[in-house]
C-alpha cells in the first residue's frame, strides 16, 4: 500500500510516529480531519504483525471517527492513536508517559482517550504528560469510562436497525 496515496484519496492531515526506545513504545497517530476541531481518538494497544498493518488500521479508524463525531453533532474531527504491544504484557507506566509525551507534541490537535486494551486508569499515566486527553476518570475532574456509553451506543443501534428490518 502506497501511504501517502491512501491519505490523500481519503483526506487525511497527517500521520504521527512515536518512538521511544526506553520506554517500548512505537506508536502512530493518525489525524484525518480537524474542520470541526480537534481529532480524538481512543488508543489501541495490539500486537500488530506489521508496522504497515497497524498504520492501515489508524487510518481507516481515524476516518471512521471523523464521520461518527461529525454524526453525533460535537466538534470533533476523527483521530485515532496506535501502539504495537501486547496490552497484557508490554503496557507499561512507562509506555503510557512515553505515549502521552508523544501525543503532546501536536500541541491539541489529537484528544487521546481509551480504546481497545486500555483502561481509565491507563489515562492517569498518560494524563501526566499531557492535558490532551478525554475520559479521565471522575475522580480527577474526567468524563469517567466512555466504554459503557459506547456499549449503550451499540445496543441503541441494533434497536434501532431491528426496528427497521423486522417492525
Amino acid at each position: 500500500m502506497k501511504i501517502l496515496d491512501y491519505m490523500e484519496r481519503y483526506g487525511f492531515e497527517q500521520l504521527a510516529i512515536g518512538t521511544d526506545r526506553n520506554a517500548g513504545l512505537r506508536a502512530f497517530i493518525a489525524i484525518h480531519d480537524t474542520t470541526l476541531g480537534p481529532a480524538c481518538g481512543g488508543v489501541r494497544f495490539w500486537p500488530f504483525k506489521s508496522e504497515e498493518e497497524a498504520i492501515l488500521d489508524a487510518l481507516m479508524l481515524a476516518r471512521a471517527m471523523t464521520y461518527k463525531s461529525a454524526a453525533a453533532g460535537i466538534h470533533l474531527g476523527g483521530g485515532k492513536a496506535l501502539v504495537i504491544a501486547n496490552p497484557h504484557t508490554d503496557k507499561s507506566e512507562g509506555l503510557l508517559r512515553a505515549l502521552g509525551r508523544f501525543t503532546d507534541t501536536l500541541n491539541g490537535r489529537f484528544l487521546i482517550t481509551e480504546d481497545v486494551g486500555c483502561e481509565p486508569r491507563d489515562l492517569e499515566h498518560i494524563a501526566q504528560e499531557t492535558q490532551h486527553l478525554v475520559g479521565l476518570p471522575v475522580s480527577m475532574g474526567g468524563s469517567g469510562d466512555s466504554s459503557v456509553m459506547t456499549g449503550y451506543g451499540v445496543y441503541v443501534a441494533m434497536k434501532s436497525c431491528a426496528k427497521e428490518v423486522w417492525g
